[in-house]
């Protein structure tokens, strides 16, 4: 699938990793049209792309079809980020992943084959679809998956229908299934938890779970240069590829990390016990490590390891907090 393409629908690209793509395409040369409703995204995160002249944001949903059509007309490919981001939520309302993920793929996929022009999707899928996977590394061929969140199960009900549709109505996509991403913009997930439960109290700090559930960590600049990547090299109708660093960090050590890098002293954990084990929450994979053999043959692989990554997005996103601070 060696891509030339130079225009781009980005849904959800006011979020973490879509506004870092953006940017990206952008410098080199892409003309970028982010649709976004703003309900996880923040206007903040592409504030100064504002003005840029191949740069368009249209405020609008993937549950509404005219906003999809809208923003869809004249690009070549999407970029399909949008979803719900936390686990969690779907333990409260379970409609949340179902109407976020499900149903605004669907949406997406309808209007791509309806368009004349966008025949490629490149979706953000997650290593919660292996479930606890018996395998570690876990390679993309690992089966079967057995989701233990509507998380994701939703997503890989979207990777089902990514596949089905580019089968049955002439499209290619490249599905790529995320490890956990950090790095600056990013406004959820255990860095940016730690770090403000650490700003109410220096003195404690509440840790979900019992301290070692361990997973692998990438930088944000790092995924967006995978994602692009695996593009210019997909080959098959449908390609999925793993995106992780090479080896994993347990949660203990990450709170070790935060409380270094905000410069704090006797620091007391105090672990909740979690579920299950151990588990965070319900639907929390204890442990991940993806093998991401398939994309190293290609010819990417990460330049930093977990702990380096941790430790570059707890800079990054303390820098943000002090200067948002000052203004």
């Amino acid at each position: 699938m060696s891509h030339t393409s130079t225009s781009a629908l980005i849904t959800g690209g006011a979020g973490f990793i879509g506004s870092h793509l953006i940017d990206t395409l952008l410098k080199n040369g892409w003309r970028v049209t982010v649709l976004d409703n703003f309900s996880t995204g923040v206007l903040e995160n592409i504030t100064h792309l504002i003005g840029h002249p191949n740069f368009t944001l249209i405020k609008g949903d993937c549950l509404d079809r005219h906003d999809i059509r809208r923003a869809v007309e004249n690009c070549e490919l999407v970029f399909h980020l949008a979803a719900n981001r936390e686990i969690r939520a779907g333990a409260m309302n379970t409609k949340i992943d179902f109407e976020q993920n499900i149903l605004a793929t669907y949406n997406v996929l309808e209007e791509m084959r309806e368009s004349r022009t966008t025949k490629t999707v490149l979706f953000t899928s997650t290593s919660t679809v292996y479930g606890d996977a018996q395998i570690l590394p876990t390679p993309e061929y690992y089966g079967p998956l057995e989701p233990i969140s509507l998380y994701g199960a939703s997503k890989l009900a979207c990777e089902a229908l990514v596949s089905a549709y580019c089968h049955m109505f002439g499209m290619r996509a490249v599905i790529y299934r995320l490890a956990n991403i950090v790095g600056s913009r990013g406004r959820h997930g255990i860095i940016w938890d730690f770090v403000h439960k650490l700003m109410e109290n220096p003195l404690e700090l509440e840790i979900l779970g019992d301290g070692t559930q361990t997973k692998s960590y990438l930088t944000v600049n790092e995924c967006v240069d995978a994602l692009l990547f695996g593009l210019e090299r997909a080959s098959e109708r449908v390609e999925i590829f793993n995106v992780s660093s090479e080896d994993q960090i347990n949660v203990k050590e990450i709170a070790k990390i935060v409380v270094e890098k905000m410069s704090l002293e006797d620091v007391k954990f105090r672990f909740t016990g979690g579920v299950e084990g151990g588990r965070g929450w319900k639907g929390d994979i204890k442990t991940m490590f993806l093998d991401i053999s398939r994309l190293k043959r290609l010819g990417w692989k990460p330049k930093h390891n977990s702990k380096e990554s941790v430790m570059m997005a707890t800079g990054q996103i303390l820098d943000e907090l002090r200067k948002n601070a000052s203004c």
